[in-house]
């Protein structure tokens, strides 16, 4: 290496410190190879999460990969202390400023490993950081430093560093001797004395005593530059970046701002002319070169190579064992009879898993997944394409046979491609922990993980950060990002290609140049974001995959602890971590498992049947007839509306049908009418061809199944083999190269299969019009494997809703109860179903809704401030000492838990009390006295006070409890405080009985709103509803808006009234109004929202001011006394809409206009006076 005239970076943050690196890895190695330089460090504050990533690239840019760390130190203590450490003298502000970091947490230094060795123990030192001494930072101490410091460089690091710290302080002895004892852990050779320059007072202050110290004690100096992000005009960026991290704006003077400048990847130029130039100090510029040349590290990367082992018995290899348990598991699912197509497929499958090394793995899978079925925990039939191996099922990894579903073994493990097989495994999702901790237990804790996954901020994310550190309002980043192009397949056109002509989605971006050229502020904010799209925001866990080691995986890849919770996750995401031989298991928690247990437990407490699952028959009519009818709303993978929609044009009547419409339902196969033209192809409306005449026979048995179309990548693999004699392996390869769309690739791949077409007799244009089906639909063809296998749970969660219906929505709604609008259209699927959901009850709730009869009953934690705690209080004290007769009673048997103010109003509110006779309003007046009474009685009678005076009687409690005979609330308040308590309307709904004034006047309903993911973002919508929230706030231009939530029979949906829009709707905008609104669709990562662009009474009479009132009256109920009622009804409700009313009777209907006396104004507390009054059929 050139020594007088290069230079190395030994100091540099990445993308990898999160928020505070700013240098994305490719453009940094760029940048390293264009100034000349032979290598790069990576220093990231705390971690090494980028270490394999920047290693691989490096290489790639012709760039020597340093691994290093900034990491954080204790202040002298144990790293288990959890404490501060002041080393200053006194309290003031200045010294506070200049003492130990983070408050007295931690302090820094730099660390860089010259070896592969070193690089490991690097590792150790991050992992142990965290794992046991994370206070604010995973921090280390000497004692681990001792333990680890072989194969490593340190240096005194940065001015947070121990030995500036305390020299900054005034303690030049301290620093000497810190200095003394690093270099005995490090050896001399191996300590350096870091050098910075960015023109700050704090580098300035200790630089002399600095240079003196490292005389004494003989440390050589090293320049570093402490860089931060690649270029100096990323200085503004990464600027914005820190703003992001501290949730603060570019324009607040208190924030966090780098102090100096030149935070960036200066030239050897730059930095000689600093050290060497300036400060004569060419050493420490050489130095970095001769760092740079010790440091030699590599990575050993391997297929598999650390796959957990399984457990066999004595004198078995997992081999043997694994051979053993396949063909005892084949007698167990087909019997000893077996047939030769079983033993064939088998035996198939057995030499290609043995060849592969894979016995173990399937072992260990199956071994986990049995442990989870016999302790009950339910597993999903199966998932991905693992269902298509007959050895899975055979050790029932799997409950789907392969050979009668048509499944192919090679789309799960292709003999011809290096990959790992990946059984994707779905659990219970509340017991999803339990596996998870049973394969740490025995597998090792040291030897499984969760895995790291890494957040990056995209190009709606940077527009809305970016906004943010602006300081502009939430409508700004709204605009701008409603004027980027939708994302198509989960991804959008990134910022930076906007503008290029050349991409492939250049017209979608038309909407937001114009804004863009328009908008000088957009402007502004396009710019920030620029520097923002594509950095890291934060680390997260992978949502399934757990890592089963075969060796301790701190020998392997660095781990870090989640505070949280304790859990161990490995510091690499997946692909570097595979890339390493470390092989992923995932273990999926799915809802509707959960909802399939829960039901069949409620079908066992409500009807006394044992039903398994397994057993129910794949040919049953009423489920059919439920599929038929689209009645599918909270059926597994076919309850949204245009599911529902294509299920009633398909028709389906077997259980391919329902494997295909879950296939189908997809982008790819919708933009293909593929869908449609099999729903049509079933019930004979299209005519079923075979893509080409000439190749109708040999199309037909792989086809046949699907009316002649392509829905499976099972298909295009079997008419690879079957039309051009390619084997399956080859096929898959096929399938993934016509996936990919590579020109080259395809044009070589054709070659192949049109020889091998050409010598089964095909003609030339029978071949090219395969092809061209091929291609496209290789794409959107689906996995049967998959398809079938979730088929198979679609199938169970609609036998379930067609026979046990109370007990399958109980279930359902017991899974989505923290989703207040799930359970509202689910609720509303219960009253269409003719299920009466009853408000919970103290002598008849659980935790969990329950089927009771053909009712459901409320689950007692859906109520608010009632928690797991207080419930089981509730049903273990009901079930120790009987039913409680009256609220003293209540309040005399349940633990001291229970008997809480807040919680004793919510149970109130929500009507859990109603059964025992008392009106709610009533037992508010009196809760919180008798709450306090008894509580003292309770206290007293555990501390003995009640001995001091002898027993009492055994009537006697001490407490008296009189409830006043108070009205009821009227019914408005009365649903006001149980939608406030349970989240919902549940005995009864403001708008029962207006029915059709909401279809009247919307062209959705809000369920329907929220369920259709296929409406596109922007476009426009008219829902009908009733008004029940309203937050009204000020724009910084001092212009009212403001946040509604409107509330239908289905469901609720948040509409932002923004200043245009409000000053025309503020007269409406009153919370129990019935309103319709125009708006445009809102779609975000937090869900679904509205921006109204109007906001009207309904024009239907029945609903609003626009014409008159309908009231229906039988004419049998027209008694003096109900037509007095009715006026009185209408007397404290006075308005302006006109009332008409109906008489009904004996085949007769009679219609008259009311005095003008009785107009009214129409509310949602009318309503509900009228309907209390006539019934709810009265409105309309």
């Amino acid at each position: 290496m050139p020594s007088d005239s290069s230079f190395v970076h030994l100091h540099v943050h990445t993308e990898y410190s999160m928020l505070d690196g700013h240098a994305l890895l490719d453009g940094l190695f760029e940048r390293t190879a264009e100034l000349g330089m032979p290598a790069i460090a990576m220093t990231d504050h705390g971690n090494v999460h980028g270490a394999y990533d920047f290693w691989s690239k490096a290489r790639k840019h012709g760039v020597k990969p340093i691994i290093g760390m900034e990491a954080y130190l204790t202040p002298g203590t144990h790293r288990s202390e959890r404490r501060k450490v002041r080393w200053g003298k006194g309290d003031s502000a200045e010294e506070a400023g200049n003492d130990v970091a983070g408050g007295g947490a931690y302090t820094h230094m730099t660390m860089l490993a010259t070896s592969t060795e070193g690089m490991h123990n690097l590792f150790r030192i991050s992992s142990l950081s965290s794992l046991e001494g994370y206070y604010y930072k995973p921090r280390a101490d000497r004692e681990l430093l001792e333990r680890y410091a072989s194969g490593i460089v340190a240096t005194t690091g940065c001015p947070s560093g121990e030995i500036q710290t305390r020299l900054r302080l005034g303690q030049y002895e301290e620093a000497r001797r810190a200095a003394g004892e690093f270099q005995e852990i490090f050896g001399k050779e191996n300590f350096f004395l870091e050098l910075m320059d960015h023109g700050i007072g704090i580098e300035k202050v200790v630089r002399d005593d600095l240079l003196r110290l490292g005389r004494e004690l003989g440390i050589p100096p090293v320049a570093t530059n402490d860089s931060h992000y690649t270029h100096p005009q990323d200085a503004e960026a990464h600027d914005a970046l820190i703003c992001v991290a501290s949730g603060k704006t570019i324009s607040d003077p208190k924030r966090l701002k780098f102090d100096g400048g030149g935070y960036y990847i200066k030239s050897a130029a730059e930095m000689r002319e600093l050290w060497e130039d300036t400060y004569g100090m060419k050493e420490a510029c050489d130095n970095t070169l001769l760092i740079a040349e010790r440091c030699d590290i590599e990575f050993t990367e391997s297929t598999g190579g650390y796959m957990a082992r399984a457990d066999v018995p004595e004198g078995e290899t997992e081999e043997s064992w694994f051979v053993k348990e396949v063909w005892a598991g084949i007698r167990d699912r087909y019997g000893d009879d077996f047939s030769d197509e079983v033993r064939q497929r088998v035996e198939k499958e057995l030499d290609v898993i043995r060849t592969k090394g894979y016995c173990g793995y399937y072992l260990v899978v199956a071994d986990f997944i049995n442990w989870a079925k016999n302790n009950g925990i339910r597993v999903g039939p199966g998932r991905g394409s693992g269902a298509g191996s007959i050895a899975a099922y055979a050790l029932r990894i799997t409950d789907l046979c392969p050979l009668q579903h048509g499944l192919i073994f090679e789309r799960f493990l292709n003999p011809e491609r290096p990959s790992m097989p990946d059984f994707d495994i779905d659990f219970d999702e509340r017991r999803r922990g339990e596996v998870i901790q049973y394969v740490t237990q025995k597998y090792g804790s040291d030897r499984v993980a969760q895995i790291a996954t890494f957040g990056r901020l995209k190009a709606k994310a940077a527009i809305k950060d970016a906004s943010r550190v602006l300081d502009y309002p939430f409508a700004m980043g709204e605009k701008i990002t409603k004027a980027l192009p939708a994302d198509v397949m989960g991804k959008g056109v990134p910022l930076s290609e906007l503008f290029n002509e050349k991409h492939a989605r250049f017209a979608d971006g038309k909407d937001f140049r114009e804004l863009h050229q328009n908008d000088p502020d957009v402007r502004k904010v396009y710019d920030v974001a620029l520097g923002l799209e594509g950095q890291i925001r934060q680390w997260g866990v992978h949502a399934a995959g757990v890592i089963m080691s075969s060796e301790p995986l701190l020998d392997i890849v660095p781990i870090m602890k989640r505070e949280q919770d304790g859990a161990i996750i490995t510091q690499f995401d997946y692909p570097m971590c595979e890339s390493l031989g470390l092989v992923k298991m995932d273990f999926l928690g799915l809802r509707n498992l959960t909802v399939l247990d829960d039901a069949v437990a409620n079908i066992k407490a409500n009807r006394g049947v044992d039903l398994v699952l397994e057993d129910i028959p794949f040919d049953d009519p009423e489920t059919y007839r439920l599929l038929g009818r689209g009645d599918t709303l909270g059926v597994f993978q076919l309850d949204g509306g245009p599911m529902r929609q294509l299920l009633r044009m398909m028709q389906p009547d077997n259980f391919e049908d329902i494997s295909a419409v879950i296939a189908l339902y997809r982008p790819g196969p919708m933009g293909a009418d593929s869908h449609t033209n099999y729903a049509k192809r079933k019930t004979g409306k299209q005519k079923i061809d075979y893509i080409h005449p000439e190749l109708t026979e040999a199309l037909k048995p792989i086809l046949g199944t699907t009316y002649g179309l392509i829905v499976y990548q099972e298909q295009v693999m079997s008419i690879a083999q079957e039309l051009a004699g390619q084997t399956l392996g080859q096929a898959d390869n096929l399938r993934r190269a016509m996936g990919k769309k590579k020109r080259e690739v395809l044009e070589k791949e054709f070659e192949g299969f049109e020889a091998g077409m050409k010598e089964r007799g095909f003609s030339a244009e029978a071949i090219k019009t395969l092809w061209d089906i091929l291609v496209p639909f290789a794409d959107y063809a689906f996995n049967k494997a998959h398809s079938a296998a979730y088929g198979v749970v679609s199938y169970w969660t609609a036998y379930l809703k067609a026979h046990y219906p109370a007990e399958y929505m109980a279930a359902l709604l017991t899974s989505v109860k923290g989703d207040k609008d799930k359970s509202a259209i689910y609720l509303g699927e219960c009253r269409r179903l003719g299920i009466k959901v009853l408000p919970p009850d103290v002598n008849e709730s659980f935790h969990n809704f329950t089927s009771v009869g053909t009712d459901i009953r409320f689950g007692l934690t859906a109520i608010r401030n009632v928690g797991s705690n207080v419930v089981n209080g509730i049903v273990e004290t009901r079930e120790e000492k009987g039913a409680y007769t009256d609220f003293a009673d209540f309040l005399d048997k349940v633990p001291t838990q229970v008997c809480n103010k807040r919680v004793l109003d919510s149970l109130i509110k929500a009507g859990a009390f109603d059964s025992l006779g008392h009106r709610r309003r009533a037992l508010t007046t009196i809760a919180e006295e008798a709450v306090d009474q008894y509580i003292d009685l309770k206290r007293n009678a555990a501390i003995g006070q009640d001995s001091l005076f002898g027993a009492f009687d055994d009537d006697f409690t001490g407490v008296d409890v009189t409830i006043p005979d108070l009205n009821e609330w009227d019914k408005t308040q009365l649903l006001s405080f149980e939608r406030d308590m349970l989240g919902l309307y549940v005995s009864d709904h403001p708008l029962a009985g207006l029915e059709h004034v909401l279809r009247a006047s919307g062209d959705c309903s809000i369920g329907e709103l929220l369920e259709d993911a296929e409406r596109p973002d922007g476009s426009q919508v008219r829902i009908c509803g009733l008004i029940t929230n309203v937050q009204r706030r000020l724009s910084k231009k001092g212009d009212t808006w403001a946040s509604v939530t409107i509330e239908d029979l289905e469901g609720s949906v948040d509409v932002m009234v923004f200043p245009a829009a409000y000053n025309l709707a503020a007269p409406v905008l009153v919370q129990d109004s019935i309103v319709v609104v125009k708006a445009r669709l809102r779609r975000s990562d937090d869900g679904v929202d509205l921006s109204a662009q109007e906001i009207t009474r309904p024009a239907a009479g029945q609903g609003g001011g626009g014409g008159p009132l309908t009231v229906s009256i039988p004419v049998a109920m027209c008694t003096p006394e109900t037509v007095s009622s009715f006026k009185q009804v209408l007397a404290s409700h006075p308005g302006v809409t006109e009332v008409h009313l109906k008489l009904t009777g004996r085949g007769t209907v009679k219609t008259m206009r009311l005095d003008n006396s009785l107009r009214v104004s129409t509310s949602s507390a009318l309503f509900a006076d009228l309907k209390e009054l006539l019934g709810p059929g009265c409105l309309g």
